[in-house]
Protein backbone atom coordinates (compact mmCIF):
# COMPACT_ATOMS: atom_id res chain seq x y z
CA UNK A 1 0.00 0.00 0.00
CA UNK A 2 1.00 3.40 -1.44
CA UNK A 3 1.00 6.89 0.13
CA UNK A 4 1.51 10.23 -0.53
CA UNK A 5 3.79 11.43 2.12
CA UNK A 6 3.52 15.28 2.51
CA UNK A 7 7.13 15.10 4.57
CA UNK A 8 8.91 13.67 1.89
CA UNK A 9 6.99 14.91 -1.25
CA UNK A 10 6.71 11.42 -2.56
CA UNK A 11 4.58 8.15 -2.64
CA UNK A 12 5.74 5.93 -0.40
CA UNK A 13 5.15 2.20 0.93
CA UNK A 14 3.09 2.23 4.06
CA UNK A 15 4.74 -0.25 6.65
CA UNK A 16 3.41 0.09 10.02
CA UNK A 17 6.33 0.98 13.00
CA UNK A 18 4.79 -2.38 14.81
CA UNK A 19 3.27 -5.19 13.19
CA UNK A 20 0.14 -4.97 12.03
CA UNK A 21 -0.78 -2.27 13.81
CA UNK A 22 -1.39 1.33 12.36
CA UNK A 23 -1.56 4.50 14.38
CA UNK A 24 -2.97 7.67 13.68
CA UNK A 25 -3.98 10.66 14.39
CA UNK A 26 -6.54 13.53 12.64
CA UNK A 27 -6.68 16.84 13.71
CA UNK A 28 -10.72 16.96 14.53
CA UNK A 29 -13.05 19.69 14.56
CA UNK A 30 -12.94 23.41 16.60
CA UNK A 31 -16.20 22.87 17.84
CA UNK A 32 -17.30 26.46 17.68
CA UNK A 33 -19.68 26.66 14.80
CA UNK A 34 -21.26 23.76 12.27
CA UNK A 35 -19.40 22.34 10.17
CA UNK A 36 -19.15 22.92 6.69
CA UNK A 37 -18.97 20.72 3.61
CA UNK A 38 -15.29 21.48 3.10
CA UNK A 39 -14.17 20.29 6.60
CA UNK A 40 -15.59 17.23 5.44
CA UNK A 41 -14.10 16.63 2.63
CA UNK A 42 -11.00 15.80 5.00
CA UNK A 43 -12.69 13.73 6.76
CA UNK A 44 -14.45 11.73 4.24
CA UNK A 45 -10.63 11.87 3.29
CA UNK A 46 -9.56 10.27 6.62
CA UNK A 47 -12.46 7.98 6.65
CA UNK A 48 -11.66 6.03 3.10
CA UNK A 49 -7.94 6.18 4.77
CA UNK A 50 -9.23 3.95 7.89
CA UNK A 51 -11.39 1.90 6.04
CA UNK A 52 -8.66 0.90 3.16
CA UNK A 53 -6.23 0.47 5.80
CA UNK A 54 -9.04 -1.96 7.46
CA UNK A 55 -9.23 -3.76 4.23
CA UNK A 56 -5.88 -4.46 3.92
CA UNK A 57 -5.92 -6.04 7.13
CA UNK A 58 -4.43 -3.48 9.16
CA UNK A 59 -5.57 -3.04 13.33
CA UNK A 60 -6.64 0.54 13.43
CA UNK A 61 -5.55 2.61 16.41
CA UNK A 62 -6.90 6.18 15.77
CA UNK A 63 -7.25 9.32 17.94
CA UNK A 64 -9.33 12.53 16.64
CA UNK A 65 -9.11 15.08 18.98
CA UNK A 66 -12.24 18.02 19.86
CA UNK A 67 -10.87 21.27 20.10
CA UNK A 68 -12.83 23.01 22.95
CA UNK A 69 -10.48 25.64 23.56
CA UNK A 70 -7.09 27.57 22.51
CA UNK A 71 -7.61 27.75 19.11
CA UNK A 72 -7.50 31.70 18.33
CA UNK A 73 -9.19 33.57 15.31
CA UNK A 74 -5.96 33.97 14.16
CA UNK A 75 -2.66 31.64 13.28
CA UNK A 76 -0.22 34.23 14.52
CA UNK A 77 -2.01 33.59 18.19
CA UNK A 78 -3.76 36.75 18.25
CA UNK A 79 -7.72 37.63 18.72
CA UNK A 80 -10.35 35.86 21.08
CA UNK A 81 -10.20 32.30 21.65
CA UNK A 82 -12.66 30.93 18.95
CA UNK A 83 -14.59 29.14 21.70
CA UNK A 84 -15.03 32.30 23.82
CA UNK A 85 -16.21 34.43 21.04
CA UNK A 86 -18.78 32.04 20.06
CA UNK A 87 -19.79 32.15 23.30
CA UNK A 88 -19.84 35.72 23.73
CA UNK A 89 -21.83 36.28 20.71
CA UNK A 90 -24.62 33.30 21.23
CA UNK A 91 -25.12 34.49 24.98
CA UNK A 92 -24.27 30.53 26.58
CA UNK A 93 -20.99 29.40 27.76
CA UNK A 94 -18.27 28.19 26.11
CA UNK A 95 -18.90 24.87 27.01
CA UNK A 96 -22.46 24.66 26.35
CA UNK A 97 -21.48 25.73 22.74
CA UNK A 98 -18.82 23.28 22.80
CA UNK A 99 -21.62 20.42 23.91
CA UNK A 100 -23.78 21.79 21.12
CA UNK A 101 -21.71 22.16 18.46
CA UNK A 102 -20.11 18.44 19.15
CA UNK A 103 -23.55 16.94 18.85
CA UNK A 104 -23.90 18.54 15.73
CA UNK A 105 -20.63 17.08 14.23
CA UNK A 106 -20.96 13.58 15.18
CA UNK A 107 -24.89 14.30 13.86
CA UNK A 108 -23.09 15.61 10.43
CA UNK A 109 -20.63 12.41 10.45
CA UNK A 110 -23.23 9.43 11.02
CA UNK A 111 -25.32 10.90 7.99
CA UNK A 112 -21.88 10.73 6.11
CA UNK A 113 -21.36 7.26 6.82
CA UNK A 114 -17.62 8.64 8.30
CA UNK A 115 -15.79 5.68 10.92
CA UNK A 116 -14.46 7.62 13.66
CA UNK A 117 -11.58 6.84 15.10
CA UNK A 118 -11.29 4.64 18.19
CA UNK A 119 -10.54 7.30 20.40
CA UNK A 120 -11.70 10.69 20.55
CA UNK A 121 -10.39 13.24 22.98
CA UNK A 122 -11.33 16.76 24.18
CA UNK A 123 -8.93 19.20 24.78
CA UNK A 124 -10.44 20.37 28.19
CA UNK A 125 -9.96 16.70 29.40
CA UNK A 126 -6.07 17.10 28.69
CA UNK A 127 -4.84 19.87 30.58
CA UNK A 128 -2.73 18.80 32.89
CA UNK A 129 -0.44 16.38 29.82
CA UNK A 130 -0.54 20.14 28.07
CA UNK A 131 1.40 21.66 31.15
CA UNK A 132 3.36 18.62 31.64
CA UNK A 133 4.64 18.94 27.55
CA UNK A 134 5.50 22.68 28.04
CA UNK A 135 7.27 22.58 31.30
CA UNK A 136 9.12 19.89 29.23
CA UNK A 137 9.91 22.05 26.69
CA UNK A 138 10.53 24.70 28.73
CA UNK A 139 13.22 22.51 31.19
CA UNK A 140 15.17 21.73 27.54
CA UNK A 141 15.60 25.45 26.80
CA UNK A 142 12.78 25.37 23.77
CA UNK A 143 10.30 27.55 25.41
CA UNK A 144 10.50 30.93 27.24
CA UNK A 145 7.75 33.23 29.36
CA UNK A 146 6.44 37.07 28.07
CA UNK A 147 3.59 38.97 30.06
CA UNK A 148 1.18 37.22 27.52
CA UNK A 149 2.14 33.64 27.69
CA UNK A 150 4.89 30.95 27.10
CA UNK A 151 6.02 30.88 23.40
CA UNK A 152 8.48 27.78 21.89
CA UNK A 153 11.57 29.47 20.37
CA UNK A 154 11.66 28.49 16.88
CA UNK A 155 15.32 28.97 16.20
CA UNK A 156 16.51 26.67 19.15
CA UNK A 157 14.82 24.03 16.89
CA UNK A 158 17.18 23.48 13.53
CA UNK A 159 14.43 21.85 11.29
CA UNK A 160 11.27 24.62 11.40
CA UNK A 161 9.91 24.37 7.87
CA UNK A 162 10.93 21.07 6.98
CA UNK A 163 6.86 19.81 6.23
CA UNK A 164 6.18 22.70 4.20
CA UNK A 165 9.47 23.76 3.07
CA UNK A 166 9.36 26.91 3.93
CA UNK A 167 12.18 29.03 4.68
CA UNK A 168 11.92 30.80 8.50
CA UNK A 169 12.76 34.12 7.24
CA UNK A 170 10.05 33.82 4.48
CA UNK A 171 7.74 32.84 6.91
CA UNK A 172 8.42 36.15 8.85
CA UNK A 173 7.92 38.06 6.19
CA UNK A 174 4.41 36.52 5.58
CA UNK A 175 0.96 38.34 6.19
CA UNK A 176 -0.13 35.87 8.63
CA UNK A 177 2.68 36.58 11.76
CA UNK A 178 2.11 39.74 13.73
CA UNK A 179 4.43 41.63 15.56
CA UNK A 180 4.93 41.13 19.16
CA UNK A 181 8.04 42.74 20.67
CA UNK A 182 8.20 40.49 23.30
CA UNK A 183 8.72 37.60 21.57
CA UNK A 184 12.36 36.60 20.13
CA UNK A 185 10.98 35.87 17.02
CA UNK A 186 8.06 36.81 14.84
CA UNK A 187 7.01 33.67 13.80
CA UNK A 188 7.52 32.11 17.43
CA UNK A 189 4.18 30.55 18.21
CA UNK A 190 1.86 30.25 21.48
CA UNK A 191 2.07 27.14 23.61
CA UNK A 192 0.81 28.41 26.82
CA UNK A 193 -1.82 32.12 26.73
CA UNK A 194 -2.22 33.95 29.86
CA UNK A 195 -6.04 34.65 30.77
CA UNK A 196 -7.69 38.01 31.67
CA UNK A 197 -10.37 37.60 34.12
CA UNK A 198 -12.76 38.08 32.09
CA UNK A 199 -11.54 34.86 29.97
CA UNK A 200 -14.30 32.08 31.29
CA UNK A 201 -12.40 29.06 30.20
CA UNK A 202 -8.82 29.34 32.40
CA UNK A 203 -6.86 26.84 34.22
CA UNK A 204 -4.02 27.16 36.96
CA UNK A 205 -0.69 26.79 35.82
CA UNK A 206 3.19 27.63 36.69
CA UNK A 207 2.79 30.73 34.36
CA UNK A 208 -0.41 32.03 35.87
CA UNK A 209 -4.09 31.10 34.67
CA UNK A 210 -4.43 30.75 31.64
CA UNK A 211 -4.95 28.18 28.62
CA UNK A 212 -3.07 26.21 26.18
CA UNK A 213 -2.14 26.99 22.87
CA UNK A 214 -3.65 25.21 19.96
CA UNK A 215 -0.87 23.37 18.89
CA UNK A 216 0.13 22.28 21.84
CA UNK A 217 -3.32 20.49 22.43
CA UNK A 218 -2.36 18.10 19.55
CA UNK A 219 1.18 16.79 20.79
CA UNK A 220 -0.01 16.17 24.04
CA UNK A 221 -3.02 13.98 23.09
CA UNK A 222 -1.36 11.98 20.39
CA UNK A 223 1.71 11.66 22.90
CA UNK A 224 -0.46 10.28 25.68
CA UNK A 225 -2.35 7.96 23.26
CA UNK A 226 0.09 7.03 20.40
CA UNK A 227 3.62 7.19 21.72
CA UNK A 228 6.21 9.58 20.90
CA UNK A 229 6.72 7.77 17.31
CA UNK A 230 3.59 6.70 15.17
CA UNK A 231 2.81 6.05 11.92
CA UNK A 232 0.27 8.62 10.61
CA UNK A 233 -1.13 11.97 11.02
CA UNK A 234 -4.08 13.58 9.18
CA UNK A 235 -4.88 16.70 8.02
CA UNK A 236 -6.27 19.42 5.23
CA UNK A 237 -3.38 21.26 3.56
CA UNK A 238 -4.31 24.15 5.02
CA UNK A 239 -2.79 22.82 8.30
CA UNK A 240 0.64 22.23 7.00
CA UNK A 241 1.97 25.51 7.08
CA UNK A 242 1.25 26.48 10.83
CA UNK A 243 -0.20 23.99 12.86
CA UNK A 244 1.53 20.86 11.51
CA UNK A 245 4.88 22.64 11.24
CA UNK A 246 4.66 23.61 14.93
CA UNK A 247 3.17 20.13 16.19
CA UNK A 248 6.48 18.45 14.34
CA UNK A 249 8.86 21.41 16.00
CA UNK A 250 6.96 20.52 19.48
CA UNK A 251 7.65 16.82 19.26
CA UNK A 252 10.73 16.39 17.80
CA UNK A 253 12.19 19.21 20.34
CA UNK A 254 10.92 17.64 22.97
CA UNK A 255 11.74 13.75 22.31
CA UNK A 256 14.96 14.41 20.10
CA UNK A 257 13.42 11.94 17.26
CA UNK A 258 11.45 11.86 14.66
CA UNK A 259 7.30 11.74 15.58
CA UNK A 260 5.27 10.94 12.65
CA UNK A 261 6.16 8.88 9.64
CA UNK A 262 3.62 9.48 7.68
CA UNK A 263 1.86 13.06 7.03
CA UNK A 264 -1.19 12.93 5.05
CA UNK A 265 -3.35 15.55 3.58
CA UNK A 266 -6.28 16.54 1.72
CA UNK A 267 -6.60 19.30 -0.49
CA UNK A 268 -9.32 22.15 -0.53
CA UNK A 269 -12.66 22.05 -1.75
CA UNK A 270 -13.56 25.21 -3.85
CA UNK A 271 -17.01 26.46 -4.08
CA UNK A 272 -18.16 27.79 -7.74
CA UNK A 273 -14.05 28.40 -8.36
CA UNK A 274 -13.25 29.75 -5.44
CA UNK A 275 -12.83 30.07 -1.51
CA UNK A 276 -15.46 29.11 0.46
CA UNK A 277 -16.13 32.08 2.89
CA UNK A 278 -18.87 33.77 5.53
CA UNK A 279 -18.81 36.63 3.53
CA UNK A 280 -19.65 35.11 0.46
CA UNK A 281 -22.62 33.04 2.42
CA UNK A 282 -21.11 29.85 0.36
CA UNK A 283 -19.90 28.03 3.42
CA UNK A 284 -22.51 24.99 3.30
CA UNK A 285 -23.13 22.81 5.86
CA UNK A 286 -25.19 19.54 5.35
CA UNK A 287 -27.76 21.05 6.65
CA UNK A 288 -27.60 23.04 3.98
CA UNK A 289 -27.78 20.78 1.45
CA UNK A 290 -30.63 19.07 3.04
CA UNK A 291 -32.63 21.86 2.68
CA UNK A 292 -31.76 21.69 -0.97
CA UNK A 293 -32.78 18.46 -1.57
CA UNK A 294 -29.73 16.56 -1.43
CA UNK A 295 -28.54 13.90 1.28
CA UNK A 296 -24.87 13.45 2.92
CA UNK A 297 -24.30 10.52 1.42
CA UNK A 298 -24.88 12.04 -2.41
CA UNK A 299 -21.99 14.56 -1.00
CA UNK A 300 -20.27 12.14 -0.02
CA UNK A 301 -20.55 10.32 -3.78
CA UNK A 302 -19.46 13.64 -5.01
CA UNK A 303 -16.17 13.88 -3.32
CA UNK A 304 -15.49 10.10 -3.91
CA UNK A 305 -15.41 11.57 -7.69
CA UNK A 306 -12.28 13.65 -7.11
CA UNK A 307 -8.50 11.97 -6.04
CA UNK A 308 -8.48 13.37 -2.28
CA UNK A 309 -4.77 15.55 -3.52
CA UNK A 310 -6.80 17.29 -6.14
CA UNK A 311 -8.67 20.45 -5.38
CA UNK A 312 -12.32 19.48 -5.90
CA UNK A 313 -15.02 22.35 -7.13
CA UNK A 314 -18.20 22.03 -5.50
CA UNK A 315 -21.28 23.39 -7.91
CA UNK A 316 -25.16 22.65 -7.16
CA UNK A 317 -24.67 21.54 -11.04
CA UNK A 318 -21.95 18.92 -9.63
CA UNK A 319 -23.65 17.78 -6.70
CA UNK A 320 -27.30 17.14 -9.01
CA UNK A 321 -25.26 15.05 -11.75
CA UNK A 322 -23.72 13.20 -8.60
CA UNK A 323 -27.32 12.72 -7.25
CA UNK A 324 -28.37 11.09 -10.61
CA UNK A 325 -25.45 9.10 -11.24
CA UNK A 326 -25.56 7.73 -7.47
CA UNK A 327 -29.77 6.84 -8.28
CA UNK A 328 -28.71 5.29 -11.85
CA UNK A 329 -26.00 2.95 -9.37
CA UNK A 330 -28.19 2.00 -6.96
CA UNK A 331 -30.82 1.02 -9.77
CA UNK A 332 -27.95 -0.59 -11.50
CA UNK A 333 -27.12 -2.43 -8.59
CA UNK A 334 -30.81 -3.62 -7.33
CA UNK A 335 -31.19 -5.16 -11.29
CA UNK A 336 -28.05 -7.43 -10.37
CA UNK A 337 -29.63 -8.03 -6.80
CA UNK A 338 -32.57 -10.01 -8.80
CA UNK A 339 -30.97 -11.63 -10.83
CA UNK A 340 -30.22 -15.57 -10.10
CA UNK A 341 -27.18 -15.76 -12.75
CA UNK A 342 -24.01 -16.77 -11.88
CA UNK A 343 -20.77 -14.71 -12.83
CA UNK A 344 -17.74 -16.34 -13.37
CA UNK A 345 -15.06 -16.47 -10.69
CA UNK A 346 -12.50 -15.27 -12.98
CA UNK A 347 -14.10 -12.46 -13.47
CA UNK A 348 -15.08 -11.19 -10.56
CA UNK A 349 -11.56 -11.54 -9.64
CA UNK A 350 -10.28 -9.62 -12.20
CA UNK A 351 -12.67 -6.95 -11.09
CA UNK A 352 -11.89 -6.90 -7.52
CA UNK A 353 -7.77 -7.47 -8.01
CA UNK A 354 -8.31 -4.20 -10.36
CA UNK A 355 -9.93 -2.47 -7.65
CA UNK A 356 -7.67 -3.18 -5.15
CA UNK A 357 -4.89 -1.96 -7.31
CA UNK A 358 -6.58 1.21 -7.37
CA UNK A 359 -7.57 2.13 -3.45
CA UNK A 360 -3.66 0.65 -2.51
CA UNK A 361 -2.51 3.50 -4.74
CA UNK A 362 -2.30 6.39 -2.71
CA UNK A 363 -6.26 6.20 -2.29
CA UNK A 364 -6.97 6.19 -5.80
CA UNK A 365 -10.56 6.38 -5.58
CA UNK A 366 -12.33 7.65 -8.46
CA UNK A 367 -10.28 5.09 -10.41
CA UNK A 368 -11.91 2.55 -8.14
CA UNK A 369 -15.29 3.71 -8.76
CA UNK A 370 -14.50 3.58 -12.52
CA UNK A 371 -13.66 -0.67 -11.91
CA UNK A 372 -17.46 -0.52 -9.69
CA UNK A 373 -18.50 1.06 -12.71
CA UNK A 374 -17.34 -0.92 -15.47
CA UNK A 375 -17.94 -4.10 -13.59
CA UNK A 376 -22.13 -3.79 -13.53
CA UNK A 377 -22.10 -3.49 -17.20
CA UNK A 378 -21.61 -7.40 -17.02
CA UNK A 379 -24.40 -9.22 -17.67
CA UNK A 380 -26.59 -8.82 -14.66
CA UNK A 381 -25.60 -11.11 -11.57
CA UNK A 382 -26.16 -11.76 -8.23
CA UNK A 383 -22.42 -12.03 -7.67
CA UNK A 384 -21.72 -8.89 -9.18
CA UNK A 385 -24.21 -7.36 -6.42
CA UNK A 386 -22.10 -8.96 -3.71
CA UNK A 387 -18.63 -7.71 -5.19
CA UNK A 388 -20.19 -4.43 -5.41
CA UNK A 389 -21.25 -4.31 -1.90
CA UNK A 390 -17.32 -5.65 -0.99
CA UNK A 391 -16.33 -2.68 -2.71
CA UNK A 392 -18.66 -0.52 -0.89
CA UNK A 393 -16.60 -1.25 2.09
CA UNK A 394 -14.43 1.46 1.10
CA UNK A 395 -16.45 3.98 -0.94
CA UNK A 396 -19.20 3.64 2.35
CA UNK A 397 -22.32 4.99 0.14
CA UNK A 398 -24.76 2.02 1.81
CA UNK A 399 -25.28 0.47 -1.16
CA UNK A 400 -26.42 -2.57 0.38
CA UNK A 401 -30.14 -0.72 0.32
CA UNK A 402 -29.83 -0.56 -3.23
CA UNK A 403 -33.41 -0.46 -4.32
CA UNK A 404 -34.84 -0.24 -7.97
CA UNK A 405 -35.88 3.51 -8.06
CA UNK A 406 -37.72 5.59 -10.38
CA UNK A 407 -35.71 6.97 -13.32
CA UNK A 408 -34.81 10.53 -13.41
CA UNK A 409 -35.73 12.18 -17.19
CA UNK A 410 -32.67 13.37 -18.11
CA UNK A 411 -33.95 13.70 -22.34
CA UNK A 412 -36.36 16.56 -23.15
CA UNK A 413 -38.75 13.29 -23.66
CA UNK A 414 -38.61 13.16 -27.67
CA UNK A 415 -36.44 10.01 -27.18
CA UNK A 416 -35.59 7.32 -25.65
CA UNK A 417 -31.88 7.45 -24.19
CA UNK A 418 -29.93 3.49 -23.89
CA UNK A 419 -28.49 4.01 -19.67
CA UNK A 420 -25.09 3.23 -21.46
CA UNK A 421 -25.39 6.97 -22.76
CA UNK A 422 -26.90 7.87 -19.57
CA UNK A 423 -24.16 6.72 -17.88
CA UNK A 424 -21.64 8.67 -19.79
CA UNK A 425 -23.36 11.61 -19.78
CA UNK A 426 -23.60 11.72 -15.53
CA UNK A 427 -19.97 11.00 -15.85
CA UNK A 428 -19.20 13.96 -18.48
CA UNK A 429 -21.24 16.00 -15.99
CA UNK A 430 -18.81 15.19 -13.13
CA UNK A 431 -15.91 15.57 -14.67
CA UNK A 432 -16.80 18.88 -15.68
CA UNK A 433 -18.05 19.78 -12.55
CA UNK A 434 -14.11 18.53 -11.47
CA UNK A 435 -13.30 20.85 -14.46
CA UNK A 436 -11.48 17.94 -15.75
CA UNK A 437 -12.45 19.47 -19.05
CA UNK A 438 -10.20 16.99 -21.23
CA UNK A 439 -11.74 14.12 -19.65
CA UNK A 440 -15.49 15.68 -20.49
CA UNK A 441 -15.11 16.16 -24.22
CA UNK A 442 -13.24 12.93 -24.32
CA UNK A 443 -16.93 11.71 -22.96
CA UNK A 444 -19.09 14.07 -24.91
CA UNK A 445 -17.01 11.94 -28.38
CA UNK A 446 -18.24 8.72 -26.83
CA UNK A 447 -21.90 9.85 -26.46
CA UNK A 448 -21.97 11.33 -30.20
CA UNK A 449 -19.82 7.78 -31.59
CA UNK A 450 -22.94 6.32 -29.84
CA UNK A 451 -25.14 7.92 -32.59
CA UNK A 452 -26.40 11.11 -29.92
CA UNK A 453 -25.95 14.65 -29.26
CA UNK A 454 -25.65 16.30 -26.01
CA UNK A 455 -26.81 19.66 -25.05
CA UNK A 456 -25.91 21.80 -21.67
CA UNK A 457 -28.60 24.35 -20.42
CA UNK A 458 -28.96 26.24 -17.15
CA UNK A 459 -30.95 23.19 -15.61
CA UNK A 460 -28.71 20.63 -17.11
CA UNK A 461 -28.61 18.89 -19.93
CA UNK A 462 -30.88 16.70 -22.40
CA UNK A 463 -29.73 13.99 -25.22
CA UNK A 464 -31.13 13.63 -28.18
CA UNK A 465 -30.62 10.98 -31.26
CA UNK A 466 -27.92 13.25 -33.58
CA UNK A 467 -30.42 12.45 -36.65
CA UNK A 468 -32.66 14.76 -34.68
Amino acid sequence: MYLYNTLTRKKEEFKPIEGMEARMYSCGPTVYGYAHIGNFRTYIFMDLLRRVLKYEGYKLNGVMNITDVGHLLSDGDTGEDKMQKSAREQKKSPYEIAGFYTAAFFQDMKKLNIDLPERIVKATDHIKEMIDYVSALEEKGYAYRTSDGVYFDIEKFGGYGKLSGAILGERIAGARVDVNDEKRNPADFALWKIAGKEHIMQWESPWGMGYPGWHIECSAMSLKYLGEYFDIHTGGVDHIPIHHENEIAQNEALTGKKSVNFWVHSEFLLVDGGKMSKSLKNNYTIADLEKRGYTAVEYRFFCLNAHYRKKLNFTFEGLESAKTALMRLKKNLAEHKASENAAPKETIEAYMKEFETAIIDDLNIPLALGVLFKMLKEKKSVDIYNAALTMDQIFGLGLGEAEAETDLPVSDGKASVPQSVIDLANERSLAKSNKNYVLADEIRKKIEAAGYKITDGKDGYSILPSCE
